[in-house]
């Protein structure tokens, strides 16, 4: 820590930060590590496959698989904005982390979370037009708005996060420099500032309200008007496909939504840390690597080349 002089006042200011990750024994560490690698390299592995599956086959390039090859590619960074710092402190390798690391990684990881609930809004958009307005479907979502909604998604996320990212910058840390977390989250943050964080803690409310929340409503919005118009379906074959692929579907958007309304819906960050870091694994580990297998490998079109590919790669081994 570095010391200033503030006129007759002498005050630290905390150049780095240590990340206290989870608490255990050594073994007990190194199972962590294991599971989190073992996750970390199937989510990396699950979303390349993806990209290069939706990039190879043409008749993939929809606005639907569009929307989840950038889900994929957001995945990817997402997971890689924090996991690699956390995997180095799993391992009691290296635990600190300066000052303009924590507020670049706080950054990305909250512009790419940002970006995935629009772009989850986006997608649930996207199906509530196919299945709702059939006919209409291919003049309305064409590859043009498409791309406008998606540069939309990945430009909101970025610039968004950009007030709560400055915000930070202005706080005086002069005390314990220990983030009980094993990434930089903006509770811990507020929680370690020596000067008063209200504006920082109430303008981060009402972000999440925006992002969140609103992005939240519009998913099950559609949903429930998916719901309503698969409800009407005359065969029930055709409904109970339907209900499965958005039953899986909205077990992600729950497990995403419910787990992002816990951390930073609130009006005051003074929490258990605890919780927050249990919670915090679903949105960093679990959903990414959920994502890539739940929206892509319940449709047919994506089953048929995957059985069609190991089909032709059995009959050249055979």
């Amino acid at each position: 820590m570095e010391l200033l002089n503030h006129g007759q006042l002498n005050s630290t200011r905390v150049t780095e930060f240590i990340l206290l990750g989870f608490p255990g024994s050594p073994r007990f560490q190194l199972f962590i590590f294991i599971l989190f690698f073992i996750m970390y390299i199937l989510t990396i592995l699950g979303n390349l496959s993806i990209m290069l599956l939706i990039i190879t086959y043409r008749h993939l390039h929809t606005p639907m698989y569009f929307f989840l090859c950038n889900l994929s590619f957001l995945e990817i960074w997402y997971t890689t904005a924090s996991i690699p710092k956390i995997l180095a402190i799993f391992l009691g390798r290296n635990r600190s982390i300066s000052f303009s690391g924590c507020v670049l990684q706080m950054y990305f990881i909250f512009s790419f979370g940002c970006t995935e609930h629009f772009l989850i809004a986006t997608m649930a958009y996207d199906r509530y037009l196919a299945i709702c307005y059939p006919l209409h479907y291919s003049t309305i979502m064409d590859i043009s708005l498409s791309c406008r909604l998606a540069c939309g998604c990945w430009l909101g996320g970025f610039l968004v996060i950009c007030i709560p990212a400055y915000l930070i910058t202005t706080l005086s840390f002069c005390g314990p420099n220990v983030i009980n977390n094993f990434y930089c989250n903006l509770d811990s943050w507020i929680i370690l500032s020596c000067t008063d964080t209200r504006f920082i803690e109430i303008t981060a409310f009402f972000i999440a309200i925006f992002v969140i929340v609103g992005s939240c409503m519009m998913t099950l919005l559609s949903y429930m008007y998916i719901i309503s118009t698969i409800l009407r379906i005359p065969s029930s074959k055709g409904r109970q496909k339907a209900f499965s692929t958005c039953s899986s579907h909205l077990a992600v958007v729950i497990i995403w939504y419910g787990s992002t309304i816990f951390l930073f819906v609130k009006p005051s960050k003074e929490t258990s840390l605890e919780k927050n870091k249990v919670v915090s694994i679903f949105n960093l580990i679990v959903v990414p690597l959920l994502n890539p297998f739940i929206y892509t490998l319940r449709n047919r079109e994506v089953r048929d080349i995957l059985r069609n590919v190991f089909h032709s790669n059995r009959q050249n081994t055979g």
